[in-house]
This record gives C-alpha cells, sequence and structure tokens, in this order.
C-alpha cells in the first residue's frame, strides 16, 4: 500500500472509539505474529483522564535531552496520522508509515485466515503494532506510551512499563469506563502492574486515590506521590514558572514551554517519573530535566496562534479540562472572546458549557468530522440560556471565517469542546497559511 491507501484502509476499519476492541488478546496476536517487537524496548506507560498527553511528551523531551535514544506514541492525531509515532522527536514519514501498515495489515489478514482471530485487528490495534515495529526498527531505548482510553484493555497495556504514571482522574468516556469515578480509576489503575514503579499525580477525587492506592497494594508497588509545585507565576502569554521539590532534589524557577497553570502539575509527575528512570538506567542530568521541561511541545493544548485577533487552540473536551481552560482564558486571554465549540454527543456538554460559556461574547458552533459529533440545537440552547449570541456553521473553516467578523483585532479567538474540532481548526489556519505563501 502507498500512504494514502495505508490511510484509507485504516480508516476503513471504523470509528476509533466505536470500533474499538478493548481486549488484550488480540493486540497480543497481533504483536507476537510480528515477532513481539514491543519486547525490544523499556518503556513507560502514561494513563489519566487529563494531561496525560502533555506529561508523557514532557518525559520523552527530557529522557531525549539526557541523551537517550526514545519514542512517543499519543492518540489521537490532530492533523496527520504520523503524529502519534515519533522517534527521536520526529514524527514518522509517510513511506515508513505505509510501510509498516502493509507489514501489519498483511499480519492481521494473515490470523484470520488461520483462524487465529475471528475478524482483523481494529484501527487502534493496528496503528500501535506500527508504532511498536517503528520503534524497534528506530533501536528504541525507552519508548513513552500514552493511554488511548482507560487502561486496563487499552492495546498500549501489553507492554511492561519500568514505570506507571497516572495522571488526574475525572469523568470521561463513561459509557466506556462506567458513571463512578472508582469505576474510571480502576480502568487505568490496571497499568500499574507488578514489578513496576508507579507515580501518583495529584488527583482531586479522593475516591480516586483510595482505588490507585488499593491497587499498588494489590500488585505490591510502593508509589510516588507528586506533590504540589509551589511559587507557580506565569509570563504574559500563559507560560509557566514554578518550584518543585521531588522526593529527590529541589528545582526553582522551572520554565515550561506549554501554557496553563495546571501544567505545573503535571511537569511535577514527569520529573517523578524521569527521577525513577534515573534509578532504572535512564540517567537524566538536571541539565536535561531542565531543557526538557522548557522545550517540549504539545500542540492543541493552549496552542496560541499568534494573529489578529490571536487565535488558542485547546482540546478540552470533558467538565473538568473546560474549568481549566476557563481559567486560562479569565487570566490570560485579551477580551472579548469570541468561543468556536463543537463536541460529541457522549460528552457532559451542559457542565462544559457551564464553565465556558460564561466568558465568550459570542460563541460557534461547526460540524465536525466524526459520527459522535453533536449537533447544534443541544448547545443552541445552552447558549440561550448563557445570554450568548449564538452561530451555527457547517465546517471549520467556515466557523473561522465567522469568529473573524464578530471578533475584534484585539479581542480572541478560542477553539474547544474536541481535539478533533482542535485539529480541523489548525488545518484551516496552515492552509490559510499555505494560500499566502503561493500569493
Amino acid at each position: 500500500m502507498n500512504y494514502q491507501e495505508s490511510v484509507k484502509y485504516l480508516y476503513s476499519l471504523g470509528h476509533e472509539v466505536l470500533a474499538a476492541k478493548y481486549r488484550l488478546e488480540t493486540i497480543g496476536l497481533l504483536l507476537e505474529s510480528l515477532g513481539d517487537p514491543h519486547r525490544s524496548f523499556k518503556s513507560v506507560i502514561v494513563a489519566g483522564t487529563n494531561g496525560k498527553g502533555s506529561t508523557a511528551a514532557m518525559i520523552e523531551s527530557i529522557e531525549r535531552k539526557a541523551g537517550h535514544a526514545t519514542a512517543l506514541y499519543t492518540s489521537p492525531h490532530l492533523i496527520r496520522i504520523e503524529e502519534r509515532i515519533k522517534t527521536g522527536g520526529r514524527e514518522i514519514s509517510a513511506a515508513d508509515f505505509s510501510r509498516l501498515a502493509t507489514s501489519v495489515r498483511s499480519s492481521s489478514e494473515d490470523l484470520v485466515t488461520r483462524g487465529a482471530l475471528e475478524t482483523v485487528p481494529s484501527f487502534f490495534e493496528q496503528v500501535t503494532a506500527i508504532a511498536m515495529l517503528y520503534f524497534e526498527e528506530k533501536r528504541t531505548e525507552l519508548a513513552v506510551l500514552e493511554v488511548g482510553l482507560g487502561g486496563r484493555l487499552d492495546a498500549t497495556n501489553v507492554a511492561e512499563p519500568l514505570v506507571s504514571v497516572i495522571t488526574s482522574i475525572d469523568y470521561d468516556h463513561q459509557e466506556v469506563l462506567g458513571g463512578a469515578i472508582p469505576a474510571i480509576a480502576a480502568e487505568k489503575a490496571a497499568v500499574i502492574k507488578r514489578g513496576a514503579r508507579a507515580v501518583i499525580g495529584k488527583q482531586s477525587h479522593k475516591e480516586a486515590t483510595e482505588v490507585l492506592m488499593d491497587r499498588c497494594i494489590e500488585t505490591g508497588v510502593l508509589p510516588v506521590f507528586v506533590g504540589d509545585p509551589t511559587s507557580v507565576s506565569a509570563a504574559d502569554d500563559g507560560r509557566i514558572t514554578f518550584d518543585y521539590e521531588s522526593a529527590k532534589n529541589r528545582f526553582s524557577r522551572i520554565q515550561l514551554a506549554l501554557r496553563g497553570r495546571h501544567q505545573a502539575e503535571n511537569a511535577a509527575s514527569a520529573i517523578e517519573a524521569v527521577e525513577i528512570l534515573s534509578e532504572l538506567g535512564f540517567s537524566a542530568p538536571r541539565e536535561a530535566l531542565i531543557d526538557g521541561l522548557r522545550g517540549v511541545k504539545w500542540p492543541g493544548r493552549l496552542e496560541l496562534v499568534n494573529s489578529r485577533p490571536r487565535i488558542l487552540l485547546d482540546g478540552a473536551h470533558n467538565p473538568a479540562g473546560a474549568r481549566l481552560l476557563r481559567q486560562h482564558l479569565d487570566e490570560f486571554a485579551p477580551k472579548p472572546i469570541t468561543l468556536i465549540f463543537g463536541t460529541m454527543k457522549d460528552k457532559d456538554v451542559e457542565a462544559m458549557a457551564e464553565a465556558l460559556f460564561g466568558c465568550a461574547r459570542a460563541i460557534i458552533v461547526t460540524r465536525i468530522a466524526d459520527p459522535r459529533w453533536e449537533g447544534p440545537h443541544r448547545i443552541a440552547a445552552l447558549a440561550v440560556e448563557a445570554r450568548r449570541e449564538f452561530i451555527a456553521t457547517d465546517a471549520a473553516e467556515l466557523a473561522l471565517v465567522e469568529a473573524r467578523k464578530v471578533t475584534p483585532k484585539e479581542g480572541t479567538i478560542c477553539v474547544a469542546g474536541s481535539l478533533h474540532l482542535a485539529g480541523e481548526v489548525k488545518k484551516a489556519i496552515e492552509k490559510e497559511k499555505h494560500r499566502s505563501r503561493a500569493i
């Protein structure tokens, strides 16, 4: 398959969430048929509701600065599927992706032909296998794996990690993980495994902490609990500086490339994980830690596009994420704010609207290219309830056009509600830049 054919094939397997198969037997058989590439490197696995992608990116950045051969596997992607798979800070090439996708497809179909599987592995399972093969080819020493959904039955959980990191746990994907915090926490806690080490990030729900502790006791793992960053301050654009006293060291005036005060907590989790890794053969000098945090990039999370008006892209897609975004907007976003909003039917739209709609002068809802998309009527009712101007559009590009019409140059356009939406708007902005360069 060429690149276009490989991407088309993978998407033909069904929606990443709706068609997902939450079982480990399939990914186990697929990787075994490929020679168990995930056993060729050490790994860190990062689970949680919010902050797991940022934390994973921070750990990888630090270890790469320390000179180790690193890899990073994340999901979902914003624009290109290759964004999910990186080694040494660089995305897999389209040529390598299509080549490995062809191998994984062949092995998948062979498993069905031999009767080992009834149907071919899912989109996420096959992309995970592509990543593992690529990491093996690149002679990866340490891969940082972000859990896709949950943890217990996520395809990434075939790994036997050196360190398992759990970031904050809150309500999300209840239709899969359960409707209560203890059930959600239990799914995520399953990445904590006997013989590994564990880092437990700050939790806002006592029940989550209790479940995580029970899992540590069950597996005989002594966890490190992340402390509170102190002296947290922010530059005018929201980039954070903070102090932190870890289990082993004291750090002053750590600077983050990422925006948002909550990123200090994610960075603290990354610091604790890196210090454990140092004990396990992946040493990271203080300078590497500082440089890694200062240089980490994580698109679509409080990502600022310097234009007039400025555009802030954020993937907040659950109530906790929406509240963190609101805090950032209240503190840093020039007014007035126009909110481009789109989300999925399975999300708590009312809670997100309660957090975000009050800070916006106008709300523009747009269609998202996803079958789970929440139509405009429910969101319109919430906008009317909040007494905000409401505009409905059929595409992200049109939403951006409308937002610029109603937002003065000194204001802010904020995109939120879904990482898919953030990606669609980011793609529209990149198209505009390409067209302007071509003129």
